[in-house]
């Protein structure tokens, strides 16, 4: 049996799930709603105060599928309830960020500043060197931070670019002189 598969999700006060055909679960909680389709053949049940989800036979894609589908229903329930949140951080000399309503402006380097706009239900704040993306889906603020990352990648030698704030950077040492 899978381990985190069967483990039940508790719904917590103040939050609905509902499951309709073709197994599209909904949640609704108080910092917003939460759509998704997943697999066919998982049976997603919602008994009481807890969701149950169960699979069908012992299949290597059913055994696949029974961990992630749990996972991914957990992970609306905590976005609708207290959201997600991923901090970057800038480092380098003239590099910078700014937020023009929901532009959000960095100068990394390039001739030109670089411009994103915040995707649907995601928020990004700037503080100093700091950027913060929030959002109730889980996967949208990790998309979203990770583009964010890629537009100035930390390099190995001074460490400028952005990262996370938790990402360690190996470092490397830089050229040595002649002998």
């Amino acid at each position: 049996m899978s381990r985190i598969g069967k483990m039940p999700i508790a719904i917590p006060a103040g939050v609905t799930v509902s499951v309709a055909e073709n197994n599209t679960v909904t949640v609704k909680g108080p910092k917003g709603t939460l759509t998704r389709v997943l697999a066919p053949e998982m049976e997603v049940k919602v008994e009481g105060a807890e969701v149950v989800v169960s699979r069908p036979n012992d299949l290597k894609r059913s055994k696949s599928l029974h961990g992630l589908t749990r996972t991914l229903i957990n992970n609306m329930v905590v976005g609708v309830t207290q959201g997600y949140e991923k901090a970057l951080e800038i480092n380098g000399v003239g590099y910078r960020a700014a937020k023009e309503g929901k532009k959000l402006v960095l100068s990394l380097g390039y001739s030109h500043p670089v411009n994103m706009i915040d995707p649907e239900g995601i928020e990004s704040t700037v503080d100093n060197n700091r950027i913060v993306v929030k959002g109730i889906d889980k996967e949208k603020v990790g998309q979203y931070a990770a583009e964010i990352r890629d537009k100035r990648r930390p390099e190995p030698y001074k460490g400028k670019g952005i990262k996370y704030v938790d990402e360690v950077i190996r470092r490397k040492a830089g050229k040595t002189g002649k002998k």
